[in-house]
């Protein structure tokens, strides 16, 4: 067994510092924040207190009336009526096809001077034709220069083709393909009710 050498241990060098008038600064851990740590500015837009303080703010609406004495009043023909009616149902049909199906059925007509009719087969279709009236009579207005253009909304009930489809009817129209099936059902006596 080896016996280990003795390790030279080296002298210890010592240092100073120049002492400075100066005092370093002191820093603590445990210093306390007046700030909170997160990103500061950022708000969520709603505050509980500023709702439940609420005020109730009294809104005033202002009525501006124009005067239609002022807006032009060119005449303008059904023709043009029902062209500007069909390049809204084209735009609808690819814009909002389920609003174009509700209003296709629609029917304008001039009735006077500045006077259009809507024909309109059901109210639910009515509510659909509501949300695409100010375009396009702001539009149509626009179009003709007639400013002071009323419209009035009729319930077109002969419009809403609502039939009543028996057997017997469905029969009737396939003798029309197929008049043998006539004398079969003479032969065999159908019971069509």
């Amino acid at each position: 067994m080896k016996i280990p050498e003795k390790i030279q241990e080296k002298p210890e060098i010592k240092t100073e510092l120049p002492i400075s008038s100066e005092k370093a600064p002191e820093t603590s851990v445990a210093q306390k924040t007046t700030k909170p740590l997160s990103r500061s500015g950022i708000s969520s837009g709603f505050s509980i207190n500023s709702f439940l303080n609420q005020e109730e703010k009294v809104e005033t609406t202002e009525n501006v009336a124009v005067k239609t004495e002022t807006l032009p009043k060119n005449h303008f023909t059904d023709t043009d009526l029902q062209v500007e009616w069909k390049i809204m149902l084209k735009q609808l049909q690819v814009k909002n096809n389920f609003v174009f199906n509700a209003v296709k059925t629609f029917k304008l007509v001039k009735a006077e001077e500045n006077k259009i009719k809507v024909l309109f087969p059901s109210d639910s279709a009515k509510v659909e034709f509501d949300k695409i009236s100010g375009e396009f009579f702001n539009h149509f207005r626009r179009k003709v220069q007639n400013h002071i253009i009323e419209v009035e909304y009729v319930r077109d009930v002969e419009n809403l083709k609502i039939e009543v489809v028996t057997k017997r009817k469905i029969f009737e129209k396939f003798i029309e393909k197929n008049p043998l099936l006539k004398d079969l059902d003479d032969l065999m006596k159908f019971d069509l009710t």
